[in-house]
């Protein structure tokens, strides 16, 4: 496994920071991820053994496809199903609604990165400070969505494709859906099926690598 490109499917509940500890363990080789998956998401996670290492930065702007089941009338602190709720709506949706509110994320967005997140405030990852009590106030950033679509919907679930740039937080953006219908949202399941050229299905399971 050295000097490679190990395309792996992330399992729910492990970090992405878990499984380069494992291929590292178990190959002995210097290695890292090209980009976070949350515990709670699945799907393509991208490691560089060896020397491939150094071609990190050419994977740093490679678009993301995601798909994502949301749920609304339901408010979280992470986001997602792990969080404490902060707020729930029984006000119905209707998949009009949604489709209406959805033209308001097109091209180039700014949003506000999860306060549970590994994003790093002076060295320190949010989802940390945040974990010790401590007051989390994170930037928006610009990103961009490239495509978006809806494959299903039964309220209050509902289940989205996007293709988006480097440094898009999903929960954030289902978050955000909920507050422009004024009912809240929160991510159910993330899988992220496509890192550039690089697809879903070409990856292995963590457990035939090790």
């Amino acid at each position: 496994m050295e000097n490679e490109i190990i395309l792996v499917n992330k399992p729910k509940g492990i970090t992405s920071a878990k499984v380069v500890d494992i291929i590292k363990k178990k190959f002995n080789v210097k290695a890292g991820h090209t980009g976070t998956l949350d515990p709670l998401a699945t799907g393509l996670l991208i490691i560089l053994t060896g020397d491939k290492t150094k071609q990190f930065s050419s994977f740093l702007n490679f678009p993301k496809v995601y798909e994502v089941e949301g749920i609304l009338g339901i408010k979280t602190d992470t986001f997602d199903l792990e969080g404490k709720v902060l707020a729930k709506n029984k006000d119905k949706i209707s998949k009009k609604q949604l489709k209406e509110v959805l033209k308001n994320f097109k091209g180039e967005i700014e949003q506000i990165p999860p306060v549970f997140s590994a994003k790093k405030i002076k060295g320190k990852q949010a989802y940390k400070l945040s974990r010790e009590g401590k007051q989390v106030k994170l930037s928006p950033q610009k990103v961009k969505i490239y495509s978006l679509s809806i494959l299903s919907f039964k309220y209050p679930y509902f289940k989205l494709v996007l293709k988006v740039s480097s440094g898009f937080y999903v929960r954030s953006f289902i978050n955000d859906i909920g507050e422009k219908l004024k009912v809240g949202a929160t991510a159910k399941e993330i899988k992220r099926i496509a890192i550039g050229p690089y697809k879903l299905e070409q990856a292995k399971n963590l457990k035939e690598l090790i």
